[in-house]
């Protein structure tokens, strides 16, 4: 292809891609899912960790809000003195413990794939 045809090509692509994202990120769809959830939680961190830590006995290691069918729940993992690891949901709007079941050993796996 010619030189003088390439280039003003991907100049076009290039301003196509700007203006589509430009147009998505007016249009709401870039707010982070982090920032509606919080909005939706009732109960801080702290509470939802100290939830977990009674329901079974144990230390909390990690902690996350997230949303799932439309609610807001803390995901708390509680090692307990005997080394067993319990994921613990806890809802954010109330502070009640909904689910509280033993970790199947992680094996070094990661759920994100982000490393």
């Amino acid at each position: 292809m010619n030189r003088k045809i390439i280039i003003p090509a991907l100049i076009m692509a290039a301003g196509i891609a700007t203006a589509g994202g430009l147009a998505y990120a007016k249009s709401g769809g870039g707010e982070n899912d982090a920032i509606a959830d919080l909005a939706m939680a009732k109960v801080t961190l702290a509470q939802a960790i100290g939830a977990a830590e009674a329901q079974s006995g144990g230390k909390a290691t990690k902690a996350e809000l997230e949303g799932e069918r439309g609610a807001v729940v803390y995901q708390v993992e509680v090692v307990t003195a005997d080394s067993k690891v319990f994921d613990v949901k806890v809802d954010a709007a109330d502070g009640k413990v909904l689910s509280s079941k033993q970790d199947q050993a992680d094996r070094g796996e990661h759920e994100d794939n982000d490393e």
